[in-house]
């Protein structure tokens, strides 16, 4: 369930291209920001328009005032960038997403239909089609002692050798309000993680993690 294909439904982002390429999502992260650059100059300019360097903007989505945004970026159609929000760059985001207010992204990308409306931070980090992160949840993507970030699961640990690696949330998945997700943390399809949770390793495809670190199945 790590895989790429175990997690993510292709059809659902413009990053199919990068994704198809690796076996494993977070190989990814080191490419995204140089695919959006050779993505952004082929997008089609009845329906982008280019707001800055390396910024490509989809001429539906709705853009508020008040927030930043860095290029290589790239916001697809009829999505919600909302007031303070902070786009630092090397940023895949769909259509149909909502990108909240005092929202940080940060190397990501963001399926269709992804939602992280209310104080998210979000950075080296994928998340899938219709992944919702509560008010307040985060990705952390730096370990205290800058180490390498591992994907430790039963049976094994990867050692991924990135020192920036946040969490990698699978189609449909929920993260309730206030959780921190740390670094490495991978979670599978449809999967719910409770409210004022600390996530670490892997969560499996339709399962919830509750906010006493265990993990039961969705019957």
């Amino acid at each position: 369930m790590l895989r790429i294909i175990d997690l993510y439904s292709f059809e659902h982002s413009l990053a199919r291209p990068l994704l198809e390429r690796f076996e494993y999502p977070w190989e990814a992260l080191s490419e995204i920001g140089g695919f959006i650059k050779e993505l952004g100059t082929g997008l089609p300019e009845a329906e982008y328009e280019k707001r800055g360097e390396d910024i490509w903007i989809s001429k539906s989505a709705k853009i508020f005032p008040n927030n930043y945004i860095a290029g290589p970026t790239i916001i697809g159609h009829n999505t919600e960038v909302r007031p303070g929000a902070f786009i630092r760059g090397n940023a895949l985001v769909g259509n149909n997403c909502v990108v909240g207010n005092s929202t940080e992204l940060k190397n990501v990308i963001l399926f269709d239909n992804v939602q992280v409306p209310h104080y998210n931070y979000v950075g080296d980090s994928i998340l899938g089609y219709k992944a919702h992160m509560g008010a307040g949840a985060v990705t952390s993507n730096v370990k205290q002692d800058k180490s390498s970030v591992t994907v430790a699961f039963d049976g094994g640990r990867i050692d991924t050798g990135l020192k920036k690696f946040g969490a990698m949330l699978g189609d449909n998945v929920e993260v309730g309000c206030n959780s921190v997700l740390n670094p490495g943390t991978v979670i599978g399809k449809e999967a719910r993680v409770y409210p004022l949770s600390m996530v670490r390793g892997v969560v499996p495809k339709r399962s919830i993690h509750k906010n006493n670190g265990t993990v039961v199945e969705i019957k």
